[in-house]
């Protein structure tokens, strides 16, 4: 007698960190509780590393010996290089020296607990410091910013854990795995039959989602204004501020998402664009990358042979 063996359907587990949701699927139900011991591991580095809302971590410590030579952790170079990187492909409209300007707008401290509406007027912004004044040499791991800069990490090190936790877990657990925090997504190893399904959504953690798109290998990223916005003297603030002037990007798209070898990359093209708002299309071009914009009049513009919305599907969302 002959059979068929049907392919167990992915194993998922969602917990809340670093401010929004962590995902975490597995093709093989057996290696979740590895593959999830491996993203926590992740999770609780990165927090130790680069969390600006710790006073224990090592983003604080560099922020307050800005002006004077220090050595970071190879963890903390691994995301200043990569922070760099973003700086360096985007001409600056990624740009880890936000973190004054970030202060300034009020996001001042975990976003669960950022007052939604105050009457405190905002201070005109200022534009940022620049990547380009920070002295930083990969081989000794000594750094140097100026006087009064803040580093910022998180256009990247949100996305970076999210490359690092998936292909950890697919080594660790010889299985295919993806890793979303909060919209940013990677993959590692096997996918499962069709890929992996994701819905598009404004936000991760709503109950409604948008249209689906199959992911096979590589990252999916989506940056966004409408989830994480909080009111100052009657102005509606976000998150993704443009260097250049310390302000909130102009409201052009509503989300961006970008899909890239690695989640990294994806994050720094999606938030880029966002940043760059009418020069979106034209830079986003000049990547090739496949990217989907939506305006926030809901116009739908896809790039980079980015397919046709499909219908619904799991997950998904914007940071």
């Amino acid at each position: 007698m002959t059979g068929t063996t049907a392919t167990p359907s992915p194993a998922r587990i969602a917990f809340p960190a670093l401010g929004t949701t962590a995902v975490l699927l597995v093709t093989d139900p057996r290696a979740l509780p590895v593959a999830e011991a491996v993203l926590r591991a992740e999770l609780t580095a990165v927090d130790l590393t680069c969390s600006r809302f710790r006073p224990d971590s090592e983003l604080t410590r560099v922020n307050l010996d800005a002006g004077a030579r220090t050595m970071v952790s190879p963890r903390f170079a691994e995301a200043l290089q990569a922070a760099l990187r973003a700086a360096r492909l985007t001409a600056g409209a990624v740009d880890p020296t936000v973190g004054n300007a970030v202060i300034a707008l009020g996001y001042d401290r975990t976003f669960a607990s950022l007052r939604p509406d105050d009457a405190h007027p905002v201070p005109v912004g200022r534009p940022a410091a620049g990547w380009r004044l920070i002295d930083f040499d990969a081989r000794t791991r000594r750094l140097r910013m100026p006087p009064h800069t803040r580093l910022d990490l998180g256009a990247t090190a949100k996305a970076l854990t999210s490359d690092r936790a998936a292909e950890r877990a697919a080594r660790a657990t010889g299985c295919g795995v993806l890793v979303s925090l909060g919209g940013d997504l990677s993959t590692a190893g096997p996918a499962p039959e069709g890929g992996w399904r994701i819905a598009l959504a404004d936000d991760h953690s709503a109950a409604v989602h948008g249209p689906a798109v199959a992911v096979t290998e590589g990252a999916l990223a989506t940056s966004g204004v409408g989830v994480r916005t909080w009111r100052r003297a009657g102005r509606t603030l976000h998150h993704i501020v443009d260097p250049a002037t310390g302000e909130p990007a102009p409201a052009v798209w509503r989300t961006v998402t970008v899909a890239a070898a690695a989640c990294v990359d994806a994050n720094t093209a999606g938030t880029a664009a966002i940043v760059l708002g009418d020069g979106a299309l034209d830079w986003l071009r000049s990547t090739a990358l496949p990217a989907r914009l939506v305006g926030v009049d809901g116009t739908v513009v896809r790039l980079g042979g980015w397919p046709p919305d499909a219908p619904p599907a799991t997950a998904g969302g914007s940071r």
